[in-house]
């Protein structure tokens, strides 16, 4: 009952309007331009992928979020490289709803391409006739003619005669005049004609299924028209007929008053609905999981920062401890992903040995609760350390070539200084000591520049360690 009435009262918020609004935009962008293109179909198998994941969600399905949580960055990545045409189809579909608006139609044009058409299904000469809406054709087609002329029957009839040079191509009419002809259109990367359709066909289909143009063909086998627009064909049977698709894509497209503008069609509503429905369980999925509070163990490393100048760490020090936290599951994966430590502020401690609580203030993180750690306590030994400077020892392996013997070895410098516990009287001096030198591979007298290495209980005045240089001489047996 909880749960419902916090998903109620979610719902009701002007931010999950507005969320589940512009996902439903999306959703009908996308699925419109999937079915004009064909690959509809993935769309429906990513929508089962996200149901999966969901359902997996709601009944905490450790497997599934973690195959979904390791596999969908770059699944994102590969949906966006294999759906680029589909994307910048959408973009463009956006953009194009701030297009261009078109004058009134001319009927009389309208009148002549129908009657146009019509005469040459009679004769069963072939022809394409394309009318651009909102969105751009100019990247789609290639090749034509350039023209601007006044339409008429003689010039339509002319321009697509057998024996015309450019008859098998398209024309274009952009307002009230014939722009172009001869022009080549894409062809069609579906499956949606069959394969007993001619070329004019599958051009007029690629056009139809990458723009929003209106494209008219005449059948030079069949002598039949047919229109071509958002992906599909339609036969026309009259000028009437032809008269009517023109009327009606127009006023779809702006070119009418904006009254016919307001009728949305049945199968619109239906896509509209389905995508606000879609939407809604979507969200509401997604809310009720991710504010669902659950409870994770993870291994968390630990951070210890500086203590004061005269005091050291010393000892075998915890470097992560186990911690079990709570929170809601979108908290708990952004926490997880920010990748958090466990700090340990030394620099308030004093010189001893010192037991330190892990506790919900050294995660620092107040979208998750604490409840417990494992070790839940932690041992820190401070010391008293002065400064001094002691001698860096050079450490040589091995030997050289049974030809070859040790003349004299230096370090520059000599000596470097550093932090450590004062000497006790009886105690080793202390010391450091380079890296190795290997002196069988060694042939002559050398500089070899080496890196500190020191115990724990010593550290550098200078960090980080300097460079230091191992200076040998070498010389032949007698």
């Amino acid at each position: 009952m909880t749960k419902t009435y916090f998903i109620i009262n979610e719902l009701l918020s002007w931010r999950a309007v507005l969320d589940i609004v512009l996902i439903s935009a999306a959703l009908f962008f996308l699925h419109r331009t999937l079915v004009r293109l064909g690959t509809w179909k993935i769309l429906v198998g990513i929508g089962v992928a996200f149901l999966l994941f969901g359902l997996a969600s709601l009944l905490d399905l450790a497997g599934i979020e973690w195959i979904f949580q390791n596999v969908s960055q770059v699944a994102v990545l590969a949906l966006i490289v294999i759906f680029q045409p589909e994307l910048r189809k959408i973009l463009e579909k956006i953009v194009s709803l701030y297009g261009r608006s078109n004058a009134a139609p001319d009927q009389n044009l309208t009148q002549i391409v129908a009657e146009s058409l019509w005469q040459l299904a009679g004769k069963k000469q072939g022809a394409l006739i394309v009318y651009p809406g909102k969105e751009p054709i100019v990247e789609k087609i290639s090749g034509g003619h350039e023209m601007s002329a006044e339409p008429s029957l003689p010039l339509i009839m002319s321009i697509f005669d057998p024996n015309s040079p450019g008859h098998d191509g398209a024309m274009i009419i952009d307002g009230h005049r014939l722009k172009k002809f001869g022009v080549r259109l894409p062809i069609s990367q579906t499956s949606r004609l069959a394969e007993q359709y001619g070329t004019r066909h599958h051009a007029a289909m690629g056009l139809a299924e990458v723009t929003d143009a209106l494209v008219l063909v005449v059948s030079e086998e069949r002598g039949i028209v047919s229109a071509f627009n958002n992906g599909s064909m339609i036969v026309l049977h009259s000028p009437q007929e032809i008269i009517a698709q023109i009327n009606q894509y127009q006023s779809k497209h702006g070119f009418r008053d904006i009254e016919p503008l307001t009728r949305i069609n049945r199968r619109t509503t239906i896509q509209i609905g389905g995508s606000l429905l879609i939407s809604l369980i979507f969200w509401t999925i997604l809310v009720s999981s991710n504010k669902q509070v659950i409870e994770r163990s993870i291994t968390l490393p630990i951070d210890y920062t500086a203590p004061p100048e005269e005091l050291l760490l010393v000892g075998d020090k915890i470097d992560e401890a186990r911690v079990r936290i709570a929170g809601s599951r979108s908290a708990v994966d952004d926490f997880i992903m920010n990748q958090p430590s466990i700090k340990i502020d030394l620099s308030t401690m004093v010189e001893g040995t010192q037991t330190t609580l892990i506790t919900a203030e050294h995660i620092t993180d107040d979208t998750i609760s604490f409840i417990n750690s494992s070790p839940a306590q932690i041992e820190i030994k401070l010391v008293k350390i002065v400064k001094t400077a002691v001698p860096v020892k050079p450490q040589l392996v091995g030997s050289l070539p049974s030809e070859k013997k040790l003349k004299s070895v230096s370090v520059i410098p000599p000596e470097i200084e550093v932090f450590a516990q004062p000497v006790k009287k009886g105690d080793k001096p202390l010391s450091v000591s380079t890296t190795p030198v290997y002196l069988n591979l060694i042939q002559s007298d050398s500089r070899i520049f080496c890196k500190i290495i020191a115990p724990s209980t010593i550290q550098p005045v200078i960090k980080p360690w300097q460079d230091v240089e191992v200076i040998i001489e070498i010389e032949n047996r007698n």
